[in-house]
């Protein structure tokens, strides 16, 4: 048995969920999110709590019982508390603003780099040198995330470039000294 799928999820206060056939539509106090699961696995809704189920043993049908708890439950996560992925920039000169619904980011191009803020997400620039992504789906907030690191990955020689708050750059040590 799927340790991860056969965890139940509790529904908090103030969510609806309805299981139509395949379909579940998380509806809550952020905001609605609807998700088409595959159909090995059946979604039952009882009593507060969502379980899973799924039709056979077979390992491919395994790995979907834990995978579609596992979105299940980011959708309940997101509709009440949200995703939020902090974005650090570092670089002499290297900085993002928000100009209307764009992000403009300067990072050491010939010219600057602007990312339009998709549908669902809110991208803030509280300060210069940082950028925060917020939304309710967790998948688009991981996305728009790596979409703006990959602007300018941190290089591994100084360390410039975009990266996700709290992550360690392995750093080279570069030329040693030729005589």
């Amino acid at each position: 048995m799927s340790r991860i799928g056969k965890k139940p999820i509790p529904v908090p206060a103030g969510v609806t969920i309805t299981v139509e056939g395949h379909t579940v539509r998380v509806k809550g106090p952020r905001g609605e999110l609807t998700r088409e699961l595959r159909p090995e696995i059946e979604v039952t809704l009882a009593d507060g709590v969502i379980t899973m189920a799924r039709s056979s043993e077979e390992k491919q049908h395994r790995a979907y019982h834990g995978l579609t708890r596992a979105l299940v439950a980011n959708m309940v996560q997101g509709v009440t508390a949200g995703y939020r992925k902090a974005l650090d920039i570092v670089g002499v000169g290297y900085r993002a603003e928000k100009k209307g619904e764009t992000l403009v980011l300067t990072v050491g191009y010939s010219h600057q780099v602007v990312y339009p803020q998709p549908a669902g997400i809110t991208i803030t620039a509280p300060t210069p040198t940082s950028v925060v992504i917020e939304g309710i789906d967790k998948e688009k907030v991981g996305q728009v995330a790596a979409e703006i690191r990959a602007v300018r990955k941190p290089e591994p020689y100084k360390g410039k470039g975009i990266r996700y708050s709290g992550e360690q750059v392995r750093r080279k040590a570069g030329k040693a000294g030729a005589k």
